[in-house]
C-alpha cells in the first residue's frame, strides 16, 4: 500500500468550474480504481483557484494476479478429423499465453488454465492520468499556445507522486514532477513535495489553504473577527454563495475593512447589498446595536504580506469601485421616484415580454385577469381581491426604471420599495415583491396570499404562453434542463410549492384552461387540440420530481392518470394511501387480480362497458356475487375500500371461463370485467406496481 497525490496547476479558473472539476475527478479516479479492481482507503479532494488536487490514502500497488479458466473455439473447430489442434486452437493459445499441451477439453469446448499477473499501479495511473484530466468538461474551456487539446485554463505544472515515486507522464506539455508552487506573493515560489499525506500542511509553508472547507471557515472567522474589531457584524444568512465564491477565488483569504460615503446609505438597502454581495463580492457590514446597514464592508483579499501600503492600495481600489456603483444607484433612484410607480406601468408597452408573446403590459393584463379569476374562485372578500388585484396590476411597473434596469436582480424588491413610496398599502408593495417567490426550487414562498395569488398568476401565463408559442413556431423547441431560457420548468415548481405548502384549493388543470384562453384571445390564435395534455403532463412531472423522495417512482406513475393537478392536496393523501399499503399482503393479493382483469380486457371493445346485465342472465352465484359488489360501489376513498373485492374475483375467476364460447356469457363477463377495471383506474393503475 503507498499513498498518492495528484495536483494540477493552472492559471486562475472560473470559480464555478472548480467544485465541479474536483467531483469530476475524483469520480474519475473513482471509476479507474474499481475498473481495475485497486483498492484503497480513502480518496479526498482539494482546490483553490489555481489547482486541482486528489490524494488517495492506502493505494495499491499492483493488481492482484488472476488465475481462470477460460473458453476456447468448440471442439469441431478446434480439432480437426486426426485429432490435432486447428489454426483456430492454436491461435487461441497464442492468445492466452499457454502452449498447445496446457489446453485440454470440457463441455464441448477447448479450455485453457490462465494465469494473469497484475499490472502495477503506477502504470495504470501513467497510462490514465492525462486523459482523465482532459475528458473533464466545463464552460469557456480554451486552447492555448500551438496545441490542440482544450481545457478550462493553461496548465503551469503537474505534480505527482505514488509513495516518494514520481510518476511518468505528462499533460500537453508538462511533464509530472514532485514539486508544486505556492501563492504568486509567496517568498517562496516552489515547493517539493515528498509524502501525499503531508501535501496539505506543506502548502501552507507557501500561502496556500488547499483545504476547501478549512479556507472557507478561516473567511467566516477572520472577517467576524475583523467586523467585530468595529463594533459591526455580519450576516450570514443568504451568503451561501458569495461564500463559496469568495473560498474558490482565494489561496489565501485575508479580510480588508473598506467603507463608502454615508450618504449612498439613502438609498435602499437591497440596492447597497446587492451591488456589494453579488457584483463586488463584499461582505456587507451591519451596526451591532442598531441591526442598520452600516457605511462600510469587508473584502477578501487574496494577497499574502503586512504592508501598510499594499493593503492601502487595495482599500482604495475597492472604495472607488463601489462608490461609482452606488453613485449610479442614487441617481438612478432620485429620478425614478419623481413619479409615482403606476405612471411607469404604461412604460410597459414599449417592453417586449418576449418575441411573439407580446409586451410587459400585454402580460400585466393577462395576470389581473387571472388573478381575478383565482380570487373568485377561492372566494376571497371584496377587500382582498381589490389589494390583490391592484397589486397585480402594479407587479411588473417597477422593469420600466432606471434602478431596475441597471441591477435587474432586485425586480419585485425595487417594486415593493417604490410602491410605499407612491403611498400604496404595504400589502400591496409586498405583493409586488413577493410575486417573484420563489426565485429558485427551495427558496422562501410569498407569504401574503395576496402575493400567492399573483405569483400563481405570472408562472401559469410564462408557462401557457411558452407553449403556445413553441406550439406558433415548430421551430422552437419545448423548456428543457439545458434550454429553459424563461425558467418553465421552475415557474412549474414555484406554482406547485405554492399550492400545496399554503393549502390552497386550486384546480390547476382549470386554470390552464383560462390561462390559455386569455392568450388565445389576445392574439387569435388555433390551439392544438393536444396543448393541454401536454402543459398538464409538463407540471405534473415537475410535481412527480418535488415528490420522488418521498414516494416510489411506482406510487407516482400509478397516479398519473388520476388528475393529479385538480387536486393537489387529495393527491398527496392518495399517494400517501398506496405508500402506505403497497407491502401489505392485501395490497398484493388484490393488485395481482386488477393486473389480470387489465390483461384480459386489453383490446376490448369499450362498447361493452354500457352493457346492461341483469344477474338473472347469470349462470353461476361466483357472477352474480360479483355483480352485486360493482353495483354496490360508490364512492372509493382509498384503495383499501376494494380489498372485499379480492376473494370475489378469486371466486369469479375458479368457477368461470371469461372467454367462453356462448357469445352471450362472455360479454356478460367481459362487460363485469370492464366496469371492474373502469372502478379501479379512478383509483389508480395497478399494472405499473411491477415488483408486487
Amino acid at each position: 500500500m503507498k499513498n498518492f497525490l495528484f495536483e494540477i496547476l493552472v492559471q486562475e479558473m472560473p470559480y464555478k468550474f472548480i467544485a465541479s472539476g474536483l467531483e469530476q475527478l475524483k469520480a474519475s479516479f473513482k471509476t479507474l480504481f474499481s475498473e481495475n479492481n485497486l483498492n484503497y482507503k480513502e480518496i479526498k479532494g482539494y482546490a483553490t483557484p489555481r489547482r486541482l488536487t486528489i490524494v488517495v490514502e492506502e493505494l495499491e500497488t499492483a493488481q492482484a494476479d488472476i488465475t481462470k479458466d477460460v473458453k476456447g473455439p468448440i471442439l469441431k473447430v478446434a480439432v480437426d478429423n486426426n485429432g490435432k489442434y486447428t489454426m483456430a486452437a492454436i491461435g487461441f493459445a497464442k492468445k492466452n499465453g499457454v502452449t498447445e499441451n496446457e489446453l485440454f477439453e470440457k463441455e464441448g469446448y477447448i479450455w485453457a488454465n490462465v494465469h494473469k499477473k497484475g499490472k502495477l499501479t503506477k502504470e495504470i495511473l501513467e497510462e490514465n492520468i492525462e486523459a482523465m484530466v482532459l475528458k473533464l468538461q466545463g464552460a469557456h474551456f480554451m486552447r492555448w499556445g500551438s496545441y490542440e487539446e482544450r481545457f478550462t485554463r493553461p496548465v503551469e505544472n503537474v505534480l505527482c507522486i505514488f509513495g516518494d515515486e514520481v510518476l511518468d507522464f505528462k499533460i500537453i506539455d508538462k511533464k509530472a514532477g514532485n514539486k508544486t508552487k505556492g501563492h504568486r506573493f509567496s517568498n517562496i515560489k516552489e515547493i517539493e513535495i515528498k509524502d501525499p499525506l503531508h501535501y496539505v500542511e506543506e502548502l501552507k509553508k507557501v500561502n496556500v489553504y488547499a483545504d476547501i472547507n478549512e479556507r472557507r471557515e478561516i473567511i467566516v472567522k477572520s472577517a467576524t473577527k475583523k467586523a467585530d474589531e468595529n463594533g459591526l457584524e455580519i450576516k450570514f444568512d443568504n451568503l451561501d454563495d458569495l461564500l463559496d465564491e469568495i473560498t474558490f477565488i482565494t489561496e489565501y483569504p485575508v479580510p480588508v475593512l473598506c467603507d463608502f460615503n454615508e450618504k449612498y446609505l439613502a438609498i435602499p438597502d437591497i440596492v447597497s447589498t446587492t451591488e456589494m454581495s453579488k457584483h463586488q463580492r463584499y461582505f456587507p457590514l451591519y451596526d451591532k446595536n442598531t441591526g442598520k446597514l452600516a457605511n462600510k464592508f469587508i473584502t477578501m483579499a487574496n494577497f499574502v504580506g503586512d504592508d501598510k501600503e499594499s493593503f492601502d492600495n487595495i482599500k482604495a481600489g475597492n472604495q472607488r469601485v463601489v462608490s461609482a456603483r452606488l453613485e449610479d444607484g442614487v441617481f438612478f433612484y432620485n429620478e425614478d421616484i419623481k413619479t409615482p410607480l403606476e405612471s411607469k406601468v404604461e412604460n410597459l408597452k414599449g417592453m417586449t415580454f418576449q418575441r411573439d408573446l407580446g409586451t410587459l403590459f400585454d402580460k400585466t393584463k393577462r395576470i389581473e385577469k387571472i388573478s381575478e379569476y383565482l380570487c373568485k374562485d377561492l372566494s376571497f372578500s371584496s377587500d382582498l381581491s381589490h389589494d390583490t388585484l391592484r397589486a397585480a396590476r402594479l407587479c411588473k411597473a417597477d422593469l420600466s426604471t432606471k434602478l431596475v434596469f441597471e441591477f435587474t436582480e432586485l425586480q419585485g424588491f425595487i417594486g415593493e420599495n417604490y410602491a410605499l413610496k407612491s403611498g400604496e398599502k404595504a400589502n400591496v408593495a409586498a405583493a409586488i415583491k413577493e410575486h417573484y417567490f420563489p426565485l429558485n426550487a427551495n427558496s422562501e414562498l410569498p407569504g401574503l396570499v395576496e402575493g400567492k395569488i399573483i405569483s400563481i398568476a405570472d408562472k401559469i401565463d410564462t408557462i401557457c404562453a411558452v407553449f403556445l408559442s413553441t406550439q406558433k413556431d415548430k421551430k422552437k423547441k419545448r423548456p428543457t434542463g439545458s434550454n429553459d431560457p424563461l425558467g418553465v420548468r421552475r415557474a412549474a415548481i414555484g406554482i406547485l410549492r405554492t399550492i400545496i405548502e399554503a393549502g390552497l384549493e386550486i384546480d390547476i388543470e382549470k386554470l390552464i384552461d383560462f390561462s390559455i384562453q386569455q392568450i388565445k384571445e389576445e392574439f387569435n390564435l388555433e390551439v392544438e387540440l393536444t396543448l393541454k395534455s401536454e402543459l398538464v403532463d409538463f407540471i405534473t412531472d415537475r410535481l412527480f420530481v418535488m415528490f420522488e423522495d418521498k414516494f416510489d417512482s411506482e406510487v407516482l406513475e400509478a397516479l398519473r392518470k388520476t388528475s393529479p393537478l385538480a387536486d393537489l392536496k387529495q393527491f398527496k393523501k392518495k399517494c400517501e394511501d398506496l405508500q402506505r399499503q403497497k407491502d401489505t399482503e392485501n395490497f398484493r393479493e388484490f393488485v395481482e387480480q386488477a393486473k389480470r382483469i387489465s390483461r384480459i380486457t386489453e383490446g376490448v371493445d369499450k362498447k361493452l362497458l354500457d352493457r346492461e346485465i341483469l344477474a338473472s342472465n347469470l349462470k353461476t352465484n361466483e357472477e352474480k356475487n360479483l355483480l352485486e359488489a360493482i353495483n354496490n360501489l360508490k364512492k372509493i376513498e382509498s384503495v383499501q375500500n376494494l380489498y372485499n373485492l379480492t376473494p370475489l374475483i378469486n371466486a369469479f375467476f375458479e368457477a368461470v371461463l371469461v372467454n367462453d364460447e356462448n357469445v352471450e356469457d362472455k360479454n356478460n363477463r367481459l362487460s363485469m370485467l370492464l366496469q371492474l377495471r373502469r372502478i379501479f383506474e379512478t383509483v389508480a393503475d395497478f399494472t405499473k406496481f411491477k415488483k408486487v
